[in-house]
């Protein structure tokens, strides 16, 4: 058990513009399914929520949603996944809280099997205590569940905090008693991360060391010593 900082990082729209591989894999699925392919607008909504719940926004059927599942990762593995990019001043900003004491983790509602060699290809990883994700299809599992495994790995004794760029950053840590910082440079509709109730957005990239930190010196910040269980909604990650 540590008394460091922890601080919880989205990967998707905070750390990693992955859209256009999300959005290319999102493509290939509705093809194969002989739908119609949303427009690239649209489809920057995949990005974020757990990945049959996307399909699900798109009056995809419910009993072809797997069949949307296993055509997206088919692309997704092979080619998808590396058609992304670290957000420039992101390592730089990391590497400020690493420096700082604060002990940093990814916890993404991609499955792990993807965020891990991610985060490995980008050179994130040697900043990160750990990655945490989804498990893959038809496990059970939600942003809640994911903020939960990651906390019960890393047993924090000091503050805690999630960072992410959707609402779904915000609940799911909340259902942890982890509150959430919201960045703007992610995919969040205008207001989104407000509504949720975030404890602020972070405009840019070279702000975030500088905002993180004052939020972890705020007196009252709270200790995370055991993690919540929140009940598991029948979702898989992008």
């Amino acid at each position: 058990m540590s008394h460091a900082p922890l601080v919880l990082l989205d990967l998707d729209g905070t750390l990693t513009d992955s859209y256009p591989g999300i959005a290319a894999s999102a493509r290939v699925a509705f093809t194969a399914l002989g739908l119609p392919v949303p427009d690239a607008t649209a489809l920057r909504r995949f990005v974020g929520p757990p990945l049959a719940e996307s399909f699900a926004l798109f009056d995809v059927p419910a009993d072809r949603v797997p069949e949307a599942i296993a055509a997206y990762r088919a692309y997704f593995r092979e080619t998808g996944m590396w058609q992304n990019s670290v957000y420039p001043g992101v390592p730089e900003q990391l590497a400020v809280l690493h420096d700082a004491g604060v002990r940093l983790a990814v916890a993404t509602s991609k499955p792990e099997v993807f965020a891990g060699p991610i985060c490995e290809r980008f050179g994130l990883a040697p900043l990160l205590d750990g990655v945490f994700g989804a498990p893959l299809d038809h496990v059970p599992s939600s942003k809640a569940t994911v903020v939960a495994a990651a906390l019960d790995a890393l047993r924090p004794a000091g503050p805690v905090l999630m960072v992410g760029d959707r609402e779904h950053d915000v609940h799911g840590a909340r259902a942890c008693g982890v509150d959430c910082v919201g960045v703007a440079w992610g995919y969040a509709q205008p207001g989104e991360l407000a509504r949720a109730g975030a404890l602020e957005v972070v405009p840019t990239v070279d702000r975030l060391a500088d905002r993180v930190l004052a939020t972890l010196r705020t007196p009252g910040r709270a200790e995370i010593s055991a993690p919540a269980g929140p009940a598991a909604a029948p979702t898989t990650g992008t």
